[in-house]
């Protein structure tokens, strides 16, 4: 494979990797929620009723729509990246806000003793996936060095991210 072929595959990968992790999210994600909300609820009462009562409140429809804002996003992120050679600040914050992500999702699978929607691509894919892309930047010459600020910045990315996306879908889809 020659380099710019790898850089291809590194920066519109991220979408690729992407999809295959949020197809799950989709598949499981509003039936698992509405399904465990009460044992949730119940497990950790230290969480404010507010984020309950909007996680109840999101059905297929708008998930779907919010999945699909989100993956203009990560597009966005991927064609940034692969128009500079996974140079882009916006690439190369999606990539470390997507492995963080799934971490998260790892780390959610773990507090509940279980799957749930997202974990086994967050480990199969989305994680994996981060390490290789990071690792061929970093041979390339062109990953920025990591801090922990970075960190930060690429999950406020994603969180950022997620709750536009849902927000649109809301409005797309009439929901409350």
């Amino acid at each position: 494979m020659r380099t710019n072929d790898v850089q291809k595959a590194v920066t519109y990968g991220l979408f690729a990797a992407w999809a295959v992790h949020d197809a799950e999210e989709v598949a499981f994600g509003p039936r698992w929620l509405r399904e465990h909300l009460p044992e949730l609820r119940e497990r950790f009462p230290a969480v404010p009723e507010r984020v309950w009562k909007a996680a109840e409140g999101v059905d297929e429809r708008e998930f779907a729509a919010a999945v699909g804002v989100m993956g203009a996003i990560v597009g966005a992120a991927a064609v940034a990246g692969a128009r500079t050679g996974g140079r882009s600040g916006f690439y190369q914050g999606a990539l470390t806000g997507f492995g963080l992500h799934g971490l998260v999702h790892m780390a959610q699978a773990a507090a509940v003793r279980g799957r749930t929607p997202g974990s086994v691509t967050a480990s199969l894919v989305v994680v994996p996936f981060t390490l290789w892309a990071r690792g061929r930047l970093r041979r390339s010459g062109v990953l920025r060095p990591a801090r922990a600020r970075d960190a930060v910045a690429g999950l406020a990315l994603a969180a950022a991210a997620t709750i536009l996306s849902h927000a649109v879908a809301r409005k797309i889809t009439g929901g409350r």
